[in-house]
């Protein structure tokens, strides 16, 4: 009789895990039970696992990338932008005026509201990098 008295829960395994655990098992003289054994996984997921990175529905995700960041404040008398450095003063500026100008490294710029969702912002600089 086996009496269990916790919650089972379903386990998360990042993409990085799922590769790593496949890269063991792949290494000459390792069997697969041994290696789903040690992860506590089935071999059917480790199989899989293995289906997935072959073909390509499973690869490390790619690091994220910075850009640098200028602050700019158009002067008063509108001859274009020009750089400040970063003051209480300028960032309650943009805060009231509620738009964000974005210049990509190939002088893409594009200038969006404060209402613009996180989702929508990524598409359109997913779209603009290609």
């Amino acid at each position: 009789m086996e009496i269990i008295t916790g919650v089972e829960r379903r386990r998360r395994w990042s993409p990085e895990e799922k590769l790593r655990i496949v890269a063991e098992a792949e290494q000459p003289g390792v069997g697969i039970a041994e290696i789903a054994r040690r992860y506590e996984i089935s071999r059917g997921l480790l199989w899989n696992w293995r289906s997935q990175i072959r073909s390509g529905a499973l690869k490390p995700e790619p690091p994220p990338i910075f850009y640098p960041v200028q602050t700019i404040r158009e002067p008063a008398d509108g001859n274009g932008p020009r750089p400040v450095e970063p003051s209480p003063a300028a960032r309650q500026e943009q805060v009231s005026d509620g738009k964000i100008e974005i210049t990509l490294p190939d002088g893409t710029s594009i200038k969006v509201g404060h209402d613009i969702g996180l989702a929508t912002l990524r598409r359109v600089l997913t779209v603009l990098r290609r």
